[in-house]
């Protein structure tokens, strides 16, 4: 996630900035990464220079792929699981590839190595120039996860040990434990990454990267299995027989991803509304969104629950539409209790009526109940919505930040939880900037 720009005085304005983890910097875990995946790269360039391109027309088919995979990237957004299953699966396929048409291969880890660099930089290319290219992140990911499968896979099958177990079951199990092996490699690898740019809880980004494994994860493992089982049978030819139905498959996702991604502009805009009228000061559901997510994070939310709260957080104010003497500045954390509920009830029957899950309506509804009868994700949109509430109220600033977040901590526990004002505090301090209110 990139850093916010400049004229956003806000830590959070629209992507997370980078916080460092504690103890090791995060810039340093990064740069350690990069190292390591660089003296990979560079090693295996050099020796598969000194030596030579081993079965070159094999090297340039899977090279073809990966490259195609990688033109028909799913989207170009950093945090998405896997844009690019189809680069993924023949990348892995080709580390776990020890036979082409019944003949043995003779590549080895390093061209392994060379083979998947050089065609996800030729696939990525096209992007870049249009300025929507992958973050450097995929590209080290990808490198360092394929490397682990070669290294895995190649050398003891080059040794002549693999094609010694008779037994075939064997060799599936151990194909299968491997294909494990790497996707948890790949999982934990992500969830460094993330932490170190984020700061973000390690375990709740690991429990979300393992999830996605279920998922898109496993579809990738097993396609890259079967390819290289369906090479080493039949040839070059199964490529395109195993591919077509992924790319197909692959685009038919970038249409979901569409669909889902209109559906959130939708929200948005609803959201919007209120600030369009003047019930709301510009830019305050975002606001609330964007930091209700970063608390979110922060105490261990994931997935699923991630979206529902940011949803339930743009929409938490839509009820003001409601009212005929709009809320001085919207701000509605300091009104009176029961006007807080009666305009939250509001926005929880405005909500059920544009579509949304129903346990988004249920967040915006309860948010003005006392915080132990609250949904987990009630009580981070209450205080933070008071947040930027109490950051106008205090003149913005520095200072005015401060005063409103020693003011939510000197709230009774019935309005705002400690545990969620204390994630807020942990949030703000690791900005790289004061949290000043946008005018």
């Amino acid at each position: 996630m990139n850093p916010p720009p400049a004229s956003d005085p806000r830590p959070f304005g629209g992507t997370a900035s980078p916080i460092p983890a504690p103890g090791v910097t995060g810039a340093t875990v990064i740069a350690l990464i990069y190292l390591a995946a660089g003296a990979l790269v560079c090693t295996a360039l050099a020796a598969t220079l000194w030596h030579g391109v081993h079965q070159p027309t094999v090297a340039l088919a899977f090279g073809a792929l990966i490259a195609i995979g990688e033109l028909a990237r799913c989207g170009t957004v950093p945090s998405e699981r896997e844009a690019a299953p189809l680069g993924a699966a023949g990348a892995l396929a080709y580390a776990l590839l020890g036979e082409c048409g019944g003949g043995p291969t003779s590549h080895g880890v390093f061209q392994v190595t060379t083979v998947v660099f050089a065609a996800v930089l030729i696939g990525i290319v096209p992007h870049v120039a249009r300025g929507r290219g992958p973050s450097p992140d995929h590209v080290v990911r990808r490198v360092l996860t394929v490397g682990f499968a070669a290294v895995c896979f190649q050398p003891l099958y080059n040794s002549g040990e693999l094609p010694l177990w008779s037994d075939e079951s064997y060799y599936a199990l151990f194909l299968l434990v491997l294909l494990l092996l790497t996707a948890l490699c790949d999982a934990v690898l992500a969830a460094v990454m993330l932490r170190a740019r984020t700061g973000f809880p390690y375990l709740s980004l690991l429990r979300d990267e393992l999830r996605a494994l279920l998922g898109i994860g496993s579809a990738v493992c097993a396609t890259g299995a079967v390819i290289a089982l369906a090479v080493a049978a039949a040839g070059l030819w199964a490529l395109p027989v195993f591919c077509v139905p992924l790319l197909l498959t692959q685009l038919s996702f970038r249409r979901y991803e569409g669909v889902r991604a209109t559906y959130r502009q939708t929200i948005v805009s609803l959201a919007r509304a209120t600030e369009i009228a003047g019930y709301t000061p510009p830019g305050h559901a975002r606001r609330v969104a964007e930091l209700s997510c970063a608390v979110g994070r922060e105490v261990g939310l994931a997935g699923k629950d991630l979206t529902v709260l940011e949803y339930a957080a743009l929409m938490h104010d839509i009820g003001q539409l409601s009212l005929v003497d709009p809320v001085p500045d919207g701000a509605t954390a300091l009104l009176p209790v029961a006007e807080q509920r009666r305009i939250a009830l509001l926005s929880g029957a405005v909500a059920r009526q544009t579509g949304v899950p129903p346990a988004v309506a249920i967040i915006v509804e309860r948010q003005a109940d006392p915080s132990f009868e609250q949904p987990l994700a009630a009580r981070i949109v209450r205080t933070v919505n008071a947040y930027d509430d109490l950051t106008g109220a205090h003149g913005g600033g520095a200072g005015g930040a401060l005063a409103a977040l020693e003011r939510l901590r000197l709230a009774p526990e019935a309005d705002h939880q400690r545990e969620v004002v204390e994630a807020l505090a942990r949030v703000l301090a690791r900005g790289t900037q004061a949290p000043v209110r946008q005018a």
